[in-house]
């Protein structure tokens, strides 16, 4: 293997090592509350800092990517009568995702 497609291969594995890491912390952050016995459940700064790294710009990508594939299905959706239920699924839910909801809460 050429040194550069070792560095690739080394590049991708940290990569997805980081993104598992990062996932076990969120669902970890997610189920904790700090403060049980006064019923607080504001997410904690773990859970911020993963969504603003992680969870922000993924949900940025969703949105571009559905809105792209709710363009291409477009015509087949005016076909068929629905267009409103794919608009939202693909469109507006995960622009909510990203844009509207609270910093750290995943709900």
């Amino acid at each position: 293997m050429s040194g550069a497609a070792q560095r690739s291969r080394f590049a991708m594995t940290t990569v997805a090592i980081g993104c598992l890491l990062l996932g076990a912390g969120i669902a970890q952050a997610e189920d904790a509350t700090p403060y049980p016995e006064q019923g607080d459940s504001r997410p904690g700064g773990l859970a911020m800092a993963a969504d603003l790294v992680v969870g922000r710009p993924l949900g940025l990508v969703g949105s571009v990517l559905g809105t792209a594939i709710f363009v291409a299905g477009l015509p087949f959706e005016v076909l068929s009568g629905d267009v409103a239920g794919p608009g939202k699924r693909l469109v507006v839910e995960p622009l909510e995702f990203t844009f509207t909801r609270p910093l750290g809460e995943f709900n």
